[in-house]
């Protein structure tokens, strides 16, 4: 692995050439309303783990179409709130796994959401949340399902399912709504990054190592997974790759950021071969609230790993610090 992309002092100065769809507004407002007719019907069940120092609910809500997301909630236990809460989302491929794999933010005082992606669940981590959609040609994985129109988009469904994510976290008693922090790494940083710009009165947002970013530079410099998958699909339906791209433009994560006025944290391994870092900087460089990027040269996808765990709990309880804390 090596660092195969551009300089520093040029990936800081990088713009995403691309123009967004000229109805990208009009699109997601109109996903938005079409969701707010169903019910978010939150439910909450405690969930007996063995856990002492963490208290543990399975929670379910309607998310996209009204179909339903599930998530478990961890929080300190011992703690009555309100708490500032994190939702998370999950890398490709993975689901919300189990209870035990997320206590960092409960063990610094955060009430956290951990959020399954639809439908995925099978490469590292188990998902509890099926995707109940067909779609037409794609090529195997996530990246192409549903690419033949922006409505049928895989993306859209979860890219919604996060925002209901926080308005299910909102509503919970434990929760201090005004401090909700979306974060994610890869996949889960796209989610997150996409929900920042949906979502405009979340606390912030941290991004690491974000997927769907400068879409179509991402896939012109990796050979790697994911973008590997719209690579072999646009070589098979050669005839489609504007089209392609034209409904890709409403999920970039680039014209997601122009949106995001609260802030934001970014995290680039320099030698992400995954990531590309001049997608995640291209994303960076475009987000419209007050944004830091963490730089690891000599990291690929995994970035600062624990560092970066660590640096972003630092970030995180500044940025929602209640009066007494």
């Amino acid at each position: 692995m090596t660092q195969f992309d551009m300089p520093l002092d040029q990936l800081r100065a990088f713009r995403y050439d691309e123009t967004e769809p000229a109805d990208f507004d009009v699109f997601w407002a109109k996903t938005l309303g079409e969701v707010r007719h169903h019910e978010l019907n939150v439910v909450q069940c405690p969930v007996d783990t063995r856990l002492r120092t963490v208290t543990v609910d399975d929670v379910a809500f309607n998310g996209f179409g009204g179909d339903r997301v599930r998530a478990w909630l961890v929080r300190p236990a011992g703690l009555a709130g309100p708490l500032p809460a994190v939702v998370e989302f999950i890398g490709y491929g993975g689901g919300r796994g189990l209870p035990h794999e997320k206590l960092l933010w409960a063990s610094a005082g955060f009430a956290h959401l951990v959020v399954d992606t639809r439908g995925q669940g099978g490469l590292w981590s188990v998902s509890d949340t099926p995707d109940p959609y067909g779609t037409g040609s794609s090529a195997p994985g996530f990246l192409t399902r549903g690419i033949s129109s922006p409505e049928d988009y895989y993306y859209r469904r979860v890219f919604i399912d996060g925002v209901r994510a926080v308005e299910a976290v909102r509503t919970l008693p434990v929760v201090d709504a005004s401090r909700v922090i979306v974060t994610g790494s890869s996949q889960g940083g796209a989610i997150a990054l996409a929900v920042s710009g949906l979502v405009p009165d979340i606390a912030g947002v941290a991004a690491r190592s974000p997927f769907l970013c400068a879409i179509r530079r991402a896939v012109a410099v990796t050979d790697s997974d994911p973008y590997a998958e719209l690579r072999r699909f646009l070589g098979i339906h050669r005839h489609e790759i504007t089209h392609a791209f034209s409904v890709l433009g409403y999920f970039d994560g680039v014209f997601m950021a122009r949106r995001a006025r609260r802030p934001g944290w970014f995290s680039a391994g320099l030698m992400d071969d995954v990531c590309p870092p001049s997608s995640v900087f291209a994303a960076a460089n475009e987000f419209a609230g007050p944004v830091h990027v963490e730089v690891w040269p000599y990291n690929g996808h995994e970035g600062g790993g624990v560092d970066d765990d660590r640096l972003l709990l630092d970030w995180g309880a500044n940025l929602v610090a209640g009066p007494d804390e």
